[in-house]
């Protein structure tokens, strides 16, 4: 299974790493598949520069983000979070949608109901 995940690189204490694409069972900083971008988190803010077409073609052949590399995406608005806020906002739009077909029968009953009281 591949996994996209950080790569340390850097001196002692020093810490930056690489976003790869890696097989599971590789070691952290062993052989990669390919090379995403790079995160430094020592700088303030942290810098992130991601190629964002590799990493859409990685997850769409099944490549599962490391829990590290989720957060980063996440926190850059990668598309494939937009598309679950879309995906979630497709639901509420039928369950309104729904919702208004159920109210509007019982308001014309409601309305049939007063011209039957009027008559």
């Amino acid at each position: 299974m591949l996994r996209m995940r950080l790569r340390r690189v850097g001196a002692k204490k020093q810490p930056s790493y690489r976003i790869v694409v890696a097989d599971s069972r590789a070691a952290r900083d062993g052989a990669f598949v390919d090379y995403l971008g790079h995160y430094n988190p020592r700088t303030d803010p942290p810098t992130v520069v991601i190629d964002e077409e590799k990493a859409r073609k990685w997850l769409s052949v099944g490549a599962q983000p490391s829990d590290a590399v989720q957060r980063i995406i996440d926190k850059m608005g990668e598309p494939e979070a937009e598309a679950t806020v879309d995906a979630t906002a497709e639901t509420d739009s039928e369950t309104e949608a729904t919702a208004e077909a159920d109210a509007a029968p019982d308001t014309e009953t409601a309305a049939e109901a007063e011209t039957t009281t009027a008559q």
